[in-house]
């Protein structure tokens, strides 16, 4: 992670053939010899397991449906009050959702009746729930963190309340369980708790985090992964490496995560950020890409309540304000709207579905500007769901990816001014059947001259700077009478700065010269009404702010 602000019960019948099962086990395996009891007795645990399982370096659901994971995290412990949270994030076609709790150690425990409710409320909401034990990030170099020992003792004392919800639930042993110092030491205790949560009887998949606070950039988990993975007795064990800076080119990237899929072994994409900090700059397209074309599961850090707030997907934990970074993990290419699959344990996508939806209706453009607008169309309709839109951008026979909804409207942006465009949707449904294609529509956009009656003034800060780095806020404000629907912001650096990550907004820069996009939920600024954008940059030793603002060719007081 980055730094935050810091159900169904067992059946009784269910554990009387388990215990009849286990019984009868013991009584044949004692009368083979040592060697053959034991491989006996790991071949058995396998063909029991159920739920959630790992078969042949995949994960699958009970019914043999392979399920990729694509969702995001939720600091459930820091915030616990955000009960609207899993609906939210199921409403933009997340299929997964990696909860954080904590066992103790170092945060306010997570009580049984509270992770009871969690499951419920993912169950409700037809969600994944991946849980995990926060407290033990950066163990060996933090201080403060505690021991994977400790956080399985902490799932052990959930046991009645996890038991029967192997359908729904994956345990995920312990957040980014060692730091930098003497990585080696993350494989003993990881094959130790791992172990064992299987003598106390759970059949749940594992989830294990990489050491390097989560990154591995020292290859240790790559290096014991089979050895690892060995050592469990179901074979149901799934790796988690965190991508962030350490992940900064696609060779990282891809290098990565073939190397398991080419050992046979299971892993996902547990946690990775996309927006630059001080650390460098993640290649989250070539992650999300590779996780598309490999069919990994991806869950992008997180859907709100960071201290920096530039990795929250939704700001205030407001479903309305998607940030630039949630804007690209739902709706941006191989994101969650276009790429997310219901699992087939809700009844949502069923096996075996292949109709596909029908076409959308003929889009119509409104609220076109100089570098958006705004496309809606009539619904389609599926035999069982549909799951989202696909918006594409025609030209001739060929079509490029402009956005992703899982509604039937969506503001396209980063467009080119006084340019004409063609765009057309597609429709999914949760099986991954996609429509055939709508009717085209075409606009052109806005030139970038003033815009009568417009009125604005700009305030510009910087909120925060280090070594080479800042981050910096702009507020916009409508000073004339009527609303602004679009609008394209337009300013100069004089130091060399550059836009590194912006959220409210999508930069465009060409040597000094910085132009910005309104997202989806900064459009529209009413009449004397404000819209924030906030941004991270680089700098030299000087960083004096710009000076001369113009929205949509009018230029603006300063404030």
């Amino acid at each position: 992670m980055r730094t935050a602000t810091s159900t169904a019960r067992k059946s009784p019948l269910r554990v009387v053939m388990r215990s009849l099962a286990a019984l009868l086990g013991i009584t044949l395996l004692g009368a083979l010899g040592p060697a053959a009891a034991q491989a006996a007795e790991t071949e058995q645990v396998k063909a029991a397991a159920t739920g959630l399982h790992i078969s042949n370096g995949r994960l699958l659901e009970g019914n043999g449906n392979d399920f990729v994971m694509r969702g995001v995290n939720h600091a459930h412990t820091w915030y616990p009050g955000e009960t609207q949270s899993l609906a939210d994030i199921k409403a933009f076609g997340a299929n997964t959702v990696r909860v954080v709790l904590s066992d103790g150690h170092r945060w306010t425990r997570n009580g049984p009746d509270e992770v009871a409710g969690i499951v419920d409320d993912c169950k409700t909401n037809r969600l994944i729930c991946v849980l995990e034990v926060h407290d033990t990030t950066g163990y060996g170099e933090d201080a403060a963190a505690g021991t994977l020992d400790h956080a399985a003792d902490y799932w052990i004392s959930l046991k009645d309340v996890l038991a029967g919800e192997e359908d729904y639930v994956i345990v995920n042993i312990g957040n980014e369980p060692w730091g930098n110092t003497d990585p080696a030491g993350w494989t003993a205790p990881t094959t130790a708790a791992v172990q064992k949560l299987r003598a106390a009887g759970f059949q749940h998949t594992i989830m294990v985090d990489a050491p390097n606070w989560g990154q591995d950039w020292q290859g240790v988990m790559r290096a014991n992964a089979q050895a690892v993975y060995d050592a469990d007795t179901t074979g149901n064990l799934i790796f988690s490496i965190h991508m962030y800076s350490v992940y900064n080119t696609a060779q990282a990237v891809t290098d990565y995560l073939n190397a398991f899929v080419n050992a046979g072994l299971p892993i996902l994409i547990g946690e990775f950020g996309g927006p630059a900090d001080q650390w460098g700059d993640p290649d989250e397209d070539t992650m999300m890409a590779t996780a598309e074309q490999l069919d990994l599961g991806y869950l992008a850090w997180s859907w709100s309540g960071n201290t920096d707030p530039i990795l929250d997907l939704a700001i205030d934990f407001d479903p309305s304000r998607l940030s630039s970074w949630g804007e690209r993990i739902f709706h941006g290419a191989n994101g969650i709207a276009q790429t997310s699959k219901e699992a087939t344990v809700f009844g949502g996508a069923q096996p075996g579905d292949t109709q596909a939806p029908t076409a959308p209706g003929t889009p119509t453009a409104s609220a076109v500007t100089a570098t958006s607008a705004t496309l809606a169309w009539p619904a389609a309709t599926d035999n069982v769901a549909i799951a989202g839109y696909d918006v594409v951008r025609v030209s001739g026979g060929t079509e490029t990816a402009a956005a992703s909804s899982t509604t039937n409207s969506v503001t396209v942006t980063g467009l080119t001014a006084q340019t004409a465009y063609s765009f057309a949707v597609y429709a999914r449904d949760a099986a991954g059947n996609r429509s055939t294609r709508s009717a085209t529509v075409n606009v052109t956009t806005d030139a970038t001259g003033p815009t009568p009656g417009v009125g604005c003034s700009v305030g510009y800060k910087v909120v925060g700077q280090w070594p080479n780095g800042f981050q910096g806020e702009i507020t916009i404000r409508n000073t004339g009478t009527t609303a602004i629907n679009g609008w394209n912001l337009g300013f100069s650096f004089a130091n060399g700065q550059t836009v590194s990550n912006m959220w409210g907004g999508t930069p465009t820069q060409t040597g000094s010269a910085v132009s910005v996009a309104p997202a989806g939920y900064t459009a529209v600024i009413p009449a004397n009404g404000t819209v924030t954008l906030g941004f991270t940059g680089t700098t030299g030793t000087t960083n004096t702010a710009p000076t001369a603002f113009k929205l949509s060719g009018n230029a603006c007081t300063t404030a």
